[in-house]
């Protein structure tokens, strides 16, 4: 007698029958998620990070900076949206007409209540070589810098914008991002 695996795991073929619905479809480890479309709050954080980001990009264009609804293949079977991505010039080949194909340099993930998925995305991003990964939480108004470590991502800082802190990247030399400034009502 053999044993079947019920639910094959899902690959990138899956994944581009999944409907345009205005809803983020990801693949993490064969499995979907689906997430709503993120809120206003979201959006604007989103926006402020972009602004500061293509800000010192144009001044130091070290890579490009792509943001959601952008696909990023990790492996068959690990496709994401993250919120924002840097990719280094140095890695500029992974980018593709269509996709991203490998993990970008730096990572950006807004939180919202349909999101908190942290385990799942942690680990693929840590699986498949990100060197750096933020997660900005709205609701406390902190974020969470990971960077890449001979052991994997490990946390390198908990910021917060009550805290006056600031974001800062080994990736992006002299880029400074007050959180209070990305929080901003």
């Amino acid at each position: 007698m053999t044993l079947h695996d019920p639910s094959p795991k899902l690959t990138y073929e899956d994944y581009i029958l999944f409907p345009d619905d205005g809803k983020r479809h990801e693949i993490i480890d064969g499995e979907h998620y689906v997430t709503a479309a993120p809120f206003v709050r979201h959006q604007r954080i989103a926006r402020r990070l972009v602004f500061r980001l293509e800000g010192f990009l144009r001044e130091h264009p070290v890579g490009e900076l792509l943001f959601a609804l952008t696909d990023v293949l990790l492996s068959p079977h690990d496709i994401v949206q993250p919120d924002l991505l840097f990719i280094s010039n140095e890695r500029a080949g992974i980018v593709t007409e269509k996709n991203v194909q490998g993990a970008p340099d730096l990572v950006i993930e807004i939180l919202s209540d349909s999101t908190r998925r942290l385990d799942e995305v942690l680990k693929a991003y840590e699986r498949f070589g990100a060197r750096e990964y933020w997660i900005v939480d709205p609701h406390r108004k902190t974020a969470q810098v990971w960077e890449r470590t001979a052991e994997g991502l490990r946390r390198r800082a908990l910021l917060s914008a009550a805290a006056g802190d600031v974001l800062m990247s080994p990736l992006l030399p002299g880029l400074e991002i007050r959180l209070a400034e990305i929080f901003a009502v």
